[in-house]
């Protein structure tokens, strides 16, 4: 049983009801970021019951030591984690002398949340009787501004319902925080200063090992039936300041605390001007005020909506699915640093250390080219190209040599920081998503400059690691790849993975074609790169023999590539002949069991047809979905948008539509039933591909931009926009047909089912 306490909203993530088992969860759905910050939706006031406190900043982390059972050569020494940052939204609210805490009221009503995605807000309203019999009304408003990406609002309203009382308020910033995924409960932080001046205080502190210097800031008004009134009494302790009003009410008479919030840190500023530069965003902040911030924030996220959006009609839970989705992830990143990447968490939590993975690659780069301008995508293709170095550095360590890349499976900093060995030495397909991305670039935005500028560099090394990590074996007189993991990690040390080793054979080949390129066409660079990786004729031949000669495993009687040698040894029992009491696997059986079995986390071998749809027909694409398929358990968040798409293509529309839902709505209804941890943030990308790639059939096919447009029977229509090397199309789709409006100057030509179609600026074209 799915969660279903989440009000179908078009453009808003609603909750009616106190339920304190509900709260960590809510805490997730409802997290707010901006790009540069995020953090959980935690009350600002105390909460003694069960919650997940997390604020985070992007880029700030600490190399957690290592901790496993069995240490073996090759691992890293630390998994990096993003840290849950000084604390800047608390405040106490006392009522006559009793603290507000919602668990231990005697009665909670009216009460709502409302994630606003339309305008980027976050809103709790609720009556509550405390335990002194005073009933009082709370509605507590913030943000993350998009406008100055360093400062937070808050606005904390409260009215007196059924007598006077004395209210204290005491907004505080707080430094004595730690990480619930901490391996050995280090000391994450040092504080070094806490100051307050006037109604601003502030925290200065660093990272231990890393030294990242922050200063957490506030300041914090009083507003009384709309009046500013009094300055604040000030505390300090070795980790916390607070400030504290105190007023007496009469009754139905309201009070308005405003706080400005936030950090500066040194990877922007000197370390010696960080309070400085909280005072500079403090001083921005008063002279706007809350209300005039608010609306530059709409305005921002209008803008970003106009571009990005996703427009469904007939189905509510659909819409609010994908654009809780596009949401998210414009909180997470919106590509204005290259330093900067995209973690499976966000800033919604703190499983998976808020790292890098593969998923970028493979799922992110499609949305950002798309609904952003090429920069954006190209500032993460800059990314990997910066962390080259370091993934040189991480093959050195399991035994390769010559310049041989292996880019980590979890990273902030290019070193590989994943201490799995099935996952951190095997699963080694992470080479060939960062390879495709080089590709998929180019494909889409036609801007060739990254490849010889960054991208062949990335490739030789890629190349190399491949080279050097298959071997030849006599009995099959092929090359081989043991030892590995592909995407289906409930398979471990398998050998030759087909996903993996198409990929390889694909990298190789790829890197000799750009090879030839950019000798052609980009002499100097190709000097450069020749010179800097000391690459040879000789060498690249040897690579071509190892692409020619690869090995993949097939079953003549099936018809279908096979998984990884030995996959039909399996007791090949399908998903639905399982009980569901047996399901999640992952929860219910020991790994011993999981890794006998044929169950497939996620897409494997259909990853493979993903990525390279053109290099098979449907034919085959439809005989290995329907072997697959009905093995795979979709355990992983990154499964069904990849198989919504496939199924879209097959024109399976039933079961593309359900897989959509399922990514769609993975976090809202809770499917994994883990959403308390944060969400799925790298997944919601491949939602958006259901719709544009599945849904919409857009494909880049010789050089021209092609639509298949399908609709599913619940909806009546739905539409689109994508920004294709520079010119921005909106795609709209109904039960009637489809259309086509071209924003620009210049007309251009796509395909649509196959026919040409010309597209003229400013008019509506049918397909």
């Amino acid at each position: 049983m799915n969660q279903d306490y989440i009000k179908p909203n078009a453009w808003s993530i609603i909750e009616e009801g106190f339920d304190q088992n509900r709260v960590k969860s809510s805490e997730s759905l409802f997290s707010i970021g901006n790009g540069a910050m995020g953090q959980r939706a935690n009350f600002e006031e105390y909460y003694s019951g069960e919650t997940f406190q997390g604020s985070y900043i992007a880029g700030v982390y600490y190399p957690d030591k290592t901790r496993v059972g069995w240490w073996k050569n090759g691992y890293p020494e630390y998994f990096a984690k993003v840290l849950n940052a000084p604390n800047w939204i608390g405040i106490e609210v006392f009522i006559d002398d009793i603290r507000l805490d919602l668990k231990t009221c005697k009665k909670v009503k009216d009460f709502t949340r409302e994630l606003n995605m339309k305008e980027g807000w976050y809103r709790r309203s609720f009556k509550a009787l405390l335990k002194n019999d005073i009933e009082i009304s709370v509605t507590a408003t913030r943000f993350l501004s998009l406008h100055f990406d360093e400062l937070g609002a808050i606005s904390y309203e409260l009215e007196l319902l059924n007598s006077n009382a004395k209210v204290k308020f005491a907004p505080y910033l707080d430094s004595g925080i730690t990480n619930e995924d901490s391996n050995w409960d280090d000391k994450f932080w040092n504080t070094a200063n806490v100051s307050c001046k006037g109604n601003r205080g502030f925290i200065e502190a660093h990272t231990m090992k890393t030294n990242f210097g922050t200063c957490t800031y506030m300041q914090s008004e009083i507003l009384l039936d709309g009046v500013k009134i009094q300055e604040a009494k000030s505390k300090k302790t070795d980790t916390a300041v607070s400030l504290e009003f105190e007023n007496d009410l009469k009754k139905n008479q309201k009070i308005s605390l405003i706080k400005y919030g936030g950090y500066t840190v040194s990877r922007n500023h000197k370390v010696d001007d960080l309070a400085k530069a909280a005072n500079l965003v403090l001083d921005k902040a008063s002279d706007l005020g809350f209300d005039a911030l608010l609306e530059k924030q709409k305005e921002a996220w209008a803008s970003i909506w106009e571009m990005s959006d996703i427009t469904i009609s007939g189905d509510v839970k659909a819409q609010q699915g994908i654009r809780f989705n596009i949401f998210q992830l414009n909180q997470t990143y919106l590509g204005k640093d290259s330093r900067l990447n995209i973690g499976p968490k966000g800033f919604t939590g703190e499983k998976y250390g808020g790292s890098t993975y593969w998923d970028t690659e493979a799922y992110c780069l499609p949305f950002y080219m798309a609904t952003k301008n090429q920069k954006v995508a190209w500032n993460l293709l800059e990314y990997r190209y910066n962390h080259l170095e370091k993934a040189i550095e991480n093959a050195q360590k399991l035994g390769f040599s010559n310049g041989a890349a292996l880019y980590p499976m979890v990273t902030m900093n290019g070193e590989e920081c994943h201490n799995e060995w099935e996952i951190t030495f095997e699963e080694i397909h992470r080479n060939g998503a960062i390879a495709f991305a080089i590709y998929n670039y180019y494909r889409f935005t036609g801007d060739y400059s990254y490849i010889p500028e960054m991208g062949l560099e990335v490739l030789i090394g890629i190349s190399r690691f491949w080279h050097q990590r298959a071997n030849y074996s006599k009995k099959k007189k092929k090359y081989v790849i043991l030892g590995v993991t592909g995407p289906n990690e409930y398979e471990n040390n398998i050998n030759n993975n087909w996903y993996t080793n198409y990929l390889a054979k694909w990298c190789i080949q790829y890197t000799i074609e750009q090879l030839e390129k950019v000798k052609d066409g980009y002499s100097v660079d190709y000097d450069r790169i020749l010179a800097q990786t000391k690459l040879t004729t000789a060498e690249t031949d040897l690579w071509a023999e190892v692409a020619k000669e690869m090995y993949f495993p097939y079953s003549k009687k099936q018809g279908v590539y096979l998984q990884q040698d030995g996959f039909l040894d399996k007791e090949l029992i399908k998903v639905d002949e399982l009980e569901k009491s047996e399901r999640p696997i992952n929860q219910k059986w020991s790994w011993d069991r999981i890794l006998r079995s044929p169950y497939i986390k996620q897409a494997d071998v259909l990853q493979g047809f993903y990525l390279f749809e053109d290099h098979f027909s449907t034919e085959e694409l439809e005989k290995h979905f329907d072997f697959y398929e009905p093995f795979t358990v979709h355990e992983s968040s990154l499964s069904p948008c990849v198989h919504s798409i496939q199924a879209a293509k097959l024109g399976r529309m039933d079961q593309a539509y359900k897989f959509y839902l399922r990514t769609s709505r993975l976090d809202l209804d809770d499917y994994n039933k883990e959403v308390e941890e944060g969400l799925h943030i790298t997944s919601m990308a491949g939602t958006w591909m259901s719709v544009v790639e599945g849904f919409g059939g857009m494909r880049v096919l010789d050089d021209k931009l092609h639509f298949t447009p399908q609709i599913p029977k619940e909806w009546e229509s739905y539409s689109f926009k994508i920004n294709f090397r520079n010119r921005i199309i909106k795609v709209t789709v109904s039960t009637k047909g489809s259309s086509f409006e071209l924003t620009g100057s210049e007309e251009m030509s796509i395909r649509v089912n196959g026919e040409r179609v010309v597209l003229i600026p400013g008019e509506k074209t049918q397909g």
